[in-house]
């Protein structure tokens, strides 16, 4: 019986790193296959990719003629932002995750468990900032009008509204930032989701410079080095 057990348990270590070695590889390959290689368009509005080292936001003006962030996302929910923070960095990710490991440091095997299982709820992550230094984790995208219409349609479609059409901010006293607040958000993040997949669709919904599929930030900054 135990030289059995020891021959399915030895046969299932096998199977699933071999799977653990096919999913990292997929993910490698994918990310360094390149959308909209070439985008070609009226350079009219700047907004930003910008990384920690793990996570991608996407960060917006504050306000344009096409939309007034701060109406949609108030300085209120934030401990100080006020009307000289001129910019808007989103993030996407697992709520619970985003809660409670605000440092790498704070990481619970349970919460990393869950939240690449599918199973539980996201959140967007606002931050409002004064100025945006541009630099190795910071690059600068210029598109038109009509493109950041596609990323302001693809930004709110991922935020969960009330029945007044409200965003929906999530009750905690959780803060990374001054200027940061947590809103709900729509759907679940897993293997296959990450906050940098998130990211990454955004620069697809604008038709930028985008991975075929990726679940870390390397291969988005890849294509803007």
């Amino acid at each position: 019986m135990n030289k059995r057990t020891l021959k399915y348990t030895g046969r299932f270590l096998v199977v699933f790193i071999a799977l653990i070695g096919i999913y990292f590889l997929t993910a490698f390959c994918c990310s360094r296959i390149t959308i909209n290689a070439n985008p070609t368009n009226p350079k009219e509005i700047a907004i930003y990719i910008m990384t920690n080292g793990v996570h991608t936001d996407i960060v917006v003006p504050a306000v344009t003629g096409q939309i007034n962030w701060t109406k949609e996302i108030s300085y209120q929910n934030t401990l100080e932002a006020d009307s000289t923070y001129r910019y808007l960095a989103m993030g996407w990710g697992d709520k619970k995750f985003y809660l409670e490991t605000p440092e790498f440091s704070d990481l619970k095997l349970s919460n990393g468990l869950r939240a690449i299982s599918g199973l539980s709820t996201s959140a967007m992550h606002t931050t409002y900032y004064k100025n945006i230094v541009e630099d190795v984790n910071c690059k600068k995208i210029m598109i038109s009008k009509v493109q950041y219409q596609l990323l302001i349609d693809y930004i709110l479609n991922s935020f969960t509204k009330d029945e007044s059409g409200r965003l929906i901010s999530v009750k905690s006293n959780i803060h990374y930032d001054i200027g940061d607040a947590f809103y709900e958000a729509n759907g679940s993040y897993s293997i296959f989701k990450t906050c940098n997949t998130w990211a990454n669709g955004a620069l697809k919904s604008c038709r930028q410079r985008s991975c075929l599929w990726t679940i870390f930030d390397t291969g988005i900054f890849l294509k803007y080095k």
